[in-house]
């Protein structure tokens, strides 16, 4: 699995962690598509499927995966919940930072630093944990409490930086600048093979690919994940189609809607307002036309939901039995609007816990 700067070409070095290219600051991703090995089989973990995708590292694990996909019946009609709030610190960012850490652990990096809203630090700070890594989690002062409490409590030490999201990861950008291993799951591409696990398990639970997944985005690195995992599995023969892939944002907060909507000069338009999504409030994703692509490509679009639809679409969820918090909400009110002519199975994807947010 080769990794290069997408600027210059220059390939991942063999030593170190650099978060973006030395020579020029361009960022990191894989060259070459993902690829299943058709000589494995019988995936039943995380790690196996990881394998299976390339990733061969020494896994360090959690017991992240293999969460369930409910069946739920609304107007009528058949809605799949994919339930990544079940991961181990409650959020589908397991999945990415089980094989992040598991680099970083292979590099020999011994103390790092992350940005985070909230979830994606709780699950660096777990596994950070795990791999003796000493962590360090930026957070906008304003975060959840629930999930402040949570990185802590993995023995991390929490920055609390006024301002808005965006201000938290400029402060992590100048601690990295000094020097300190930057764990970014913005900017590193290591946790993009652990999201597309989640696609081989969608697959295997169904028996093929939906025709839908719907999903909450912020940087969009799980849309980008996902979109690599199903690639991979249609052109091994193993589904029969692409899904197609819906990635929903909170309007307050809409930059990959707007990017799809109206090309680079929509995003003139987009602020960085409050939204109770916290999990998805990113100004500036980093992959922003990957994830464009991504979703184009497989049929899919990105879209936003109004402010005054969240909260009302997590109690609904909550009334059928899944507590999530207000950022996996987004994905209801896209699913529903959704026709039941589309011809196939609908998943939604249910990023985080109710757990980890105030009421």
């Amino acid at each position: 699995m080769h990794v290069a700067c997408l600027n210059c070409g220059r390939p991942y070095p063999d030593s170190g962690a650099p978060y973006k290219c030395p020579a020029c600051g361009g960022l990191y991703d894989y060259v070459e598509p993902l690829a299943l090995d058709v000589s494995r089989s019988g995936c039943v973990t995380f790690w196996d499927r990881a394998a299976l995708l390339g990733f061969d590292l020494a896994p360090l694990t959690l017991g992240e995966g293999n969460t369930p996909l409910m069946e739920c019946e609304v107007f009528g009609w058949r809605i799949y919940l994919k339930c990544e709030n079940t991961n181990p610190t409650g959020s589908f960012k397991d999945r990415g930072t089980a094989t992040l850490v598991s680099f970083l652990r292979s590099r020999g990096v011994t103390e790092a630093i992350e940005d985070s809203s909230g979830n994606a630090g709780a699950s660096f700070a777990a596994y950070a944990a795990r791999a003796d890594i000493r962590a360090r989690v930026y957070v906008p002062e304003n975060a959840s409490g629930p999930k402040r409490a949570q990185i802590e409590m993995y023995g991390a030490e929490v920055a609390a930086i006024p301002g808005p999201r965006s201000s938290a990861a400029e402060a992590a950008w100048r601690t990295a600048e000094g020097g300190l291993p930057y764990a970014s799951h913005a900017y590193l591409p290591f946790n993009l093979p652990g999201y597309a696990t989640c696609a081989l398990e969608i697959a295997e639970q169904l028996g093929d690919a939906p025709a839908v997944v719907v999903l909450p985005v912020g940087q969009g690195g799980f849309l980008l994940g996902l979109e690599r995992g199903f690639r991979a599995l249609l052109q091994a023969g193993r589904i029969s189609r692409m899904p197609a892939l819906v990635g929903v944002q909170a309007a307050a907060c809409a930059p990959l809607a707007a990017l799809f909507d109206m090309g680079i000069m929509g995003l003139s338009f987009v602020t960085e307002g409050t939204t109770v999504a916290e999990g998805v409030r990113v100004r500036s994703p980093l992959r922003a036309r990957a994830v464009v692509d991504a979703a184009r490509q497989s049929g899919g679009r990105l879209t936003s939901v109004d402010e005054a639809a969240i909260l009302p679409a997590r109690d609904s969820l909550a009334r059928l039995g899944f507590y999530v918090e207000p950022t996996s909400a987004l994905v209801w009110p896209t699913v529903l609007e959704i026709p039941p002519k589309i011809g196939g199975p609908i998943v939604a994807v249910l990023t985080g816990s109710g757990y980890k947010v105030r009421n």
